[in-house]
């Protein structure tokens, strides 16, 4: 793959997928945090 730019792409959309869970990570984490404070 690494003749081919399907290496970088393929690269790239893993470290997209893992930052998209993180800020849904932190969006749960956050609302939890709130709702405790507020509830």
């Amino acid at each position: 793959l690494r003749d081919y730019n399907v290496e970088r792409y393929m690269r790239d959309a893993k470290l997209c997928e893992i930052g998209e869970g993180t800020s849904e990570i932190l969006r749960v984490l956050i609302a939890k945090q709130l709702g405790e404070r507020l509830g």
